[in-house]
Protein backbone atom coordinates (compact mmCIF):
# COMPACT_ATOMS: atom_id res chain seq x y z
CA UNK A 1 0.00 0.00 0.00
CA UNK A 2 1.32 3.26 -0.89
CA UNK A 3 0.65 5.69 1.79
CA UNK A 4 0.67 9.31 1.60
CA UNK A 5 4.07 11.31 3.73
CA UNK A 6 3.25 10.36 7.36
CA UNK A 7 1.55 12.60 9.78
CA UNK A 8 3.40 15.25 11.82
CA UNK A 9 4.93 13.57 14.72
CA UNK A 10 2.74 13.67 17.95
CA UNK A 11 3.60 16.23 20.54
CA UNK A 12 3.79 13.84 23.12
CA UNK A 13 0.84 15.48 25.06
CA UNK A 14 -1.51 13.55 26.39
CA UNK A 15 -5.10 14.04 24.19
CA UNK A 16 -6.60 10.88 25.88
CA UNK A 17 -6.45 9.04 28.59
CA UNK A 18 -8.70 5.96 28.90
CA UNK A 19 -8.34 3.96 32.82
CA UNK A 20 -9.90 0.47 33.67
CA UNK A 21 -12.91 0.72 31.35
CA UNK A 22 -15.07 -1.88 31.73
CA UNK A 23 -18.36 -3.08 30.08
CA UNK A 24 -20.83 -5.80 30.41
CA UNK A 25 -23.61 -7.17 29.25
CA UNK A 26 -25.12 -9.94 30.83
CA UNK A 27 -23.19 -12.48 31.74
CA UNK A 28 -20.57 -11.39 28.88
CA UNK A 29 -17.67 -9.24 30.47
CA UNK A 30 -16.78 -7.27 27.18
CA UNK A 31 -14.60 -5.08 28.20
CA UNK A 32 -12.91 -5.83 31.60
CA UNK A 33 -10.53 -2.92 32.71
CA UNK A 34 -9.12 -1.38 29.11
CA UNK A 35 -6.32 1.23 29.32
CA UNK A 36 -5.32 3.43 26.46
CA UNK A 37 -3.05 6.54 26.10
CA UNK A 38 -3.69 8.64 23.01
CA UNK A 39 -0.81 11.41 22.13
CA UNK A 40 -2.49 14.77 20.54
CA UNK A 41 -2.24 14.67 17.12
CA UNK A 42 -1.19 11.09 16.56
CA UNK A 43 -3.13 7.77 14.68
CA UNK A 44 -3.65 5.54 17.26
CA UNK A 45 -5.23 2.06 16.47
CA UNK A 46 -6.75 -0.92 18.22
CA UNK A 47 -6.78 -4.27 17.01
CA UNK A 48 -8.44 -7.24 17.90
CA UNK A 49 -9.88 -10.56 16.68
CA UNK A 50 -13.60 -10.06 15.22
CA UNK A 51 -15.44 -9.89 18.67
CA UNK A 52 -13.18 -8.72 21.06
CA UNK A 53 -14.98 -5.49 21.92
CA UNK A 54 -13.53 -3.06 19.80
CA UNK A 55 -16.30 -1.05 18.38
CA UNK A 56 -17.77 -1.69 22.28
CA UNK A 57 -14.75 0.06 23.47
CA UNK A 58 -14.85 3.17 20.84
CA UNK A 59 -18.82 3.21 21.34
CA UNK A 60 -18.02 3.80 25.22
CA UNK A 61 -15.14 6.47 24.09
CA UNK A 62 -17.99 8.16 21.92
CA UNK A 63 -20.57 8.11 24.75
CA UNK A 64 -22.52 6.09 22.75
CA UNK A 65 -22.41 3.06 25.30
CA UNK A 66 -21.82 4.18 29.18
CA UNK A 67 -18.84 1.53 30.77
CA UNK A 68 -19.65 0.03 33.83
CA UNK A 69 -16.27 1.57 35.16
CA UNK A 70 -13.32 3.05 34.05
CA UNK A 71 -12.35 6.77 33.73
CA UNK A 72 -11.91 8.56 30.54
CA UNK A 73 -10.28 11.65 30.44
CA UNK A 74 -10.15 14.25 27.19
CA UNK A 75 -8.09 17.30 27.09
CA UNK A 76 -6.84 17.01 31.06
CA UNK A 77 -10.96 16.83 32.03
CA UNK A 78 -12.90 13.54 32.88
CA UNK A 79 -15.90 12.81 31.19
CA UNK A 80 -18.12 10.90 33.06
CA UNK A 81 -21.87 11.45 33.84
CA UNK A 82 -21.70 14.23 36.46
CA UNK A 83 -19.64 16.67 34.37
CA UNK A 84 -22.45 17.90 31.68
CA UNK A 85 -19.97 20.56 31.32
CA UNK A 86 -16.90 18.54 29.88
CA UNK A 87 -19.32 16.10 28.48
CA UNK A 88 -20.67 18.65 25.92
CA UNK A 89 -17.20 19.99 25.37
CA UNK A 90 -16.02 16.63 24.10
CA UNK A 91 -19.26 16.09 21.89
CA UNK A 92 -18.81 19.61 20.17
CA UNK A 93 -14.58 18.67 19.40
CA UNK A 94 -15.55 14.99 18.39
CA UNK A 95 -16.57 13.20 15.21
CA UNK A 96 -17.06 9.72 15.20
CA UNK A 97 -17.22 7.85 11.85
CA UNK A 98 -19.63 4.46 11.64
CA UNK A 99 -18.71 1.42 10.76
CA UNK A 100 -22.08 1.49 7.89
CA UNK A 101 -21.23 4.86 7.54
CA UNK A 102 -24.73 5.88 8.92
CA UNK A 103 -25.54 8.34 5.53
CA UNK A 104 -29.25 9.21 5.13
CA UNK A 105 -30.52 7.64 1.39
CA UNK A 106 -33.20 10.46 1.36
CA UNK A 107 -30.64 13.36 1.88
CA UNK A 108 -28.59 14.12 -1.06
CA UNK A 109 -24.47 14.46 -0.36
CA UNK A 110 -24.62 17.74 0.73
CA UNK A 111 -27.72 18.06 3.34
CA UNK A 112 -25.87 15.05 4.56
CA UNK A 113 -22.51 16.93 5.19
CA UNK A 114 -24.83 20.04 6.39
CA UNK A 115 -26.75 17.86 9.23
CA UNK A 116 -24.16 17.92 12.03
CA UNK A 117 -23.88 21.46 11.55
CA UNK A 118 -27.41 21.87 11.34
CA UNK A 119 -28.37 19.81 14.68
CA UNK A 120 -25.34 21.00 16.22
CA UNK A 121 -24.55 24.37 15.91
CA UNK A 122 -26.38 27.72 15.85
CA UNK A 123 -24.27 27.96 12.35
CA UNK A 124 -25.81 30.89 9.98
CA UNK A 125 -27.65 28.57 6.80
CA UNK A 126 -24.77 30.09 4.64
CA UNK A 127 -21.81 29.51 6.32
CA UNK A 128 -22.91 26.01 6.84
CA UNK A 129 -23.82 25.85 2.96
CA UNK A 130 -20.15 26.85 2.46
CA UNK A 131 -18.48 25.05 4.94
CA UNK A 132 -19.99 22.13 3.29
CA UNK A 133 -19.27 22.59 -0.12
CA UNK A 134 -15.64 23.14 0.93
CA UNK A 135 -15.35 19.89 2.92
CA UNK A 136 -17.10 18.19 -0.14
CA UNK A 137 -14.24 19.77 -2.46
CA UNK A 138 -11.37 18.93 0.08
CA UNK A 139 -12.47 15.29 -0.43
CA UNK A 140 -13.00 15.57 -4.23
CA UNK A 141 -16.96 15.15 -4.02
CA UNK A 142 -18.13 18.48 -4.94
CA UNK A 143 -19.53 17.48 -8.20
CA UNK A 144 -21.88 14.82 -6.53
CA UNK A 145 -23.04 17.40 -4.07
CA UNK A 146 -26.83 17.14 -5.35
CA UNK A 147 -26.29 13.18 -5.59
CA UNK A 148 -28.12 10.32 -2.82
CA UNK A 149 -25.37 8.31 -1.27
CA UNK A 150 -27.11 5.28 -2.79
CA UNK A 151 -25.70 6.29 -6.53
CA UNK A 152 -21.87 6.73 -5.03
CA UNK A 153 -19.78 4.24 -5.27
CA UNK A 154 -18.37 2.27 -1.62
CA UNK A 155 -15.28 4.36 -1.63
CA UNK A 156 -16.90 7.85 -2.04
CA UNK A 157 -19.96 7.20 0.45
CA UNK A 158 -17.00 6.56 2.76
CA UNK A 159 -15.57 10.06 1.67
CA UNK A 160 -19.36 11.58 2.28
CA UNK A 161 -18.84 10.04 6.07
CA UNK A 162 -15.53 11.63 6.35
CA UNK A 163 -16.61 14.95 5.07
CA UNK A 164 -19.62 15.00 6.99
CA UNK A 165 -17.60 13.85 10.08
CA UNK A 166 -14.88 16.70 9.74
CA UNK A 167 -16.85 19.13 8.77
CA UNK A 168 -17.44 20.16 12.58
CA UNK A 169 -13.95 21.00 12.61
CA UNK A 170 -12.90 18.42 15.23
CA UNK A 171 -9.98 17.44 16.91
CA UNK A 172 -10.55 13.87 17.60
CA UNK A 173 -12.26 11.71 15.24
CA UNK A 174 -13.13 7.95 15.75
CA UNK A 175 -13.40 5.29 13.01
CA UNK A 176 -15.27 1.99 13.95
CA UNK A 177 -14.40 -0.47 11.33
CA UNK A 178 -13.70 1.60 8.58
CA UNK A 179 -12.92 -0.77 6.15
CA UNK A 180 -15.59 -3.46 7.10
CA UNK A 181 -16.54 -5.10 4.01
CA UNK A 182 -14.49 -3.66 1.34
CA UNK A 183 -12.07 -5.78 -1.17
CA UNK A 184 -8.41 -4.99 -0.58
CA UNK A 185 -8.00 -1.49 -3.05
CA UNK A 186 -11.05 -0.04 -1.47
CA UNK A 187 -9.36 -1.14 2.04
CA UNK A 188 -5.89 0.33 0.82
CA UNK A 189 -8.04 3.63 -0.42
CA UNK A 190 -9.65 4.16 2.89
CA UNK A 191 -6.11 4.13 4.62
CA UNK A 192 -4.68 6.13 2.78
CA UNK A 193 -7.38 8.75 2.95
CA UNK A 194 -7.11 8.67 6.71
CA UNK A 195 -3.90 9.38 6.60
CA UNK A 196 -3.86 11.85 3.86
CA UNK A 197 -6.34 13.98 5.39
CA UNK A 198 -5.29 12.89 9.19
CA UNK A 199 -2.17 15.08 7.94
CA UNK A 200 -4.24 17.98 6.17
CA UNK A 201 -6.68 18.59 8.85
CA UNK A 202 -4.26 17.76 12.10
CA UNK A 203 -7.12 15.81 13.81
CA UNK A 204 -6.03 13.19 16.52
CA UNK A 205 -7.09 9.50 15.44
CA UNK A 206 -8.49 6.91 16.88
CA UNK A 207 -9.12 3.93 15.02
CA UNK A 208 -10.64 0.34 15.39
CA UNK A 209 -10.07 -2.39 12.80
CA UNK A 210 -8.36 -5.95 12.41
CA UNK A 211 -6.35 -5.24 9.49
CA UNK A 212 -2.49 -5.41 10.15
CA UNK A 213 -0.84 -4.46 7.80
CA UNK A 214 -2.49 -1.54 7.13
CA UNK A 215 -2.75 -0.51 10.37
CA UNK A 216 1.09 -0.05 10.98
CA UNK A 217 1.65 1.87 7.75
CA UNK A 218 -0.60 4.50 8.95
CA UNK A 219 -0.50 4.77 12.56
CA UNK A 220 1.93 6.47 15.44
CA UNK A 221 0.64 3.77 17.73
CA UNK A 222 -0.43 0.42 18.49
CA UNK A 223 -3.08 -1.49 20.93
CA UNK A 224 -3.99 -5.07 20.64
CA UNK A 225 -7.18 -5.84 22.36
CA UNK A 226 -7.27 -9.38 23.45
CA UNK A 227 -9.76 -10.75 26.22
CA UNK A 228 -11.53 -7.92 27.47
CA UNK A 229 -8.06 -5.84 28.38
CA UNK A 230 -4.89 -4.11 26.22
CA UNK A 231 -2.62 -7.03 25.63
CA UNK A 232 0.04 -4.45 24.14
CA UNK A 233 0.71 -0.32 23.52
CA UNK A 234 3.34 0.52 21.73
CA UNK A 235 4.48 1.80 18.36
CA UNK A 236 4.13 -0.06 14.90
CA UNK A 237 8.03 -1.28 14.95
CA UNK A 238 7.84 -2.28 18.44
CA UNK A 239 4.45 -4.17 17.47
CA UNK A 240 6.35 -6.06 14.68
CA UNK A 241 8.82 -7.21 17.03
CA UNK A 242 6.74 -7.92 20.40
CA UNK A 243 7.49 -11.57 20.85
CA UNK A 244 4.02 -11.46 23.21
CA UNK A 245 1.75 -14.67 22.86
CA UNK A 246 -1.24 -13.05 21.77
CA UNK A 247 0.79 -10.73 19.94
CA UNK A 248 2.42 -13.24 17.50
CA UNK A 249 -1.21 -14.96 17.12
CA UNK A 250 -2.62 -12.15 16.16
CA UNK A 251 0.06 -10.57 13.69
CA UNK A 252 1.56 -13.73 12.72
CA UNK A 253 -1.89 -15.46 11.56
CA UNK A 254 -0.97 -15.31 7.80
CA UNK A 255 2.15 -16.71 8.00
CA UNK A 256 0.74 -19.72 10.56
CA UNK A 257 -1.99 -20.33 7.94
CA UNK A 258 0.69 -20.20 4.95
CA UNK A 259 2.97 -22.88 7.26
CA UNK A 260 -0.26 -25.05 8.10
CA UNK A 261 -1.34 -25.35 4.48
CA UNK A 262 2.02 -25.93 3.54
CA UNK A 263 2.30 -28.91 5.94
CA UNK A 264 -1.50 -30.07 4.70
CA UNK A 265 -0.11 -30.44 1.03
CA UNK A 266 2.87 -32.00 2.12
CA UNK A 267 0.15 -35.12 4.17
CA UNK A 268 1.46 -34.24 7.09
CA UNK A 269 -0.51 -34.66 10.06
CA UNK A 270 -1.85 -31.55 11.82
CA UNK A 271 -1.51 -31.39 15.85
CA UNK A 272 -5.63 -32.07 15.84
CA UNK A 273 -5.53 -35.01 14.15
CA UNK A 274 -2.89 -36.78 16.57
CA UNK A 275 -6.16 -36.36 19.62
CA UNK A 276 -7.42 -39.58 20.39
Amino acid sequence: MTVPASAPAASGELFLAVRGIAKRFGENAVLAGVDLVVPRGSVVTVLGKSGTGKSVFLKCLAGIVTPDAGEIRFDGRALDTGNAVASAEFRRRCSYLFQSNALFDSLTALENVALPLEQTTQVPNAEIRARCLEALRQLELDRHRDVYPGQLSGGMQKRLALARAIVTRPELVLFDEPTAGLDPLRRNSVFEMIAKYQRQFGFTAVLVTHDVPEALAVSDRIALLDSGRMRFQGTPAEFAASADVAVHAFRDSASALRDTIAAVRRGEALPSEDLP
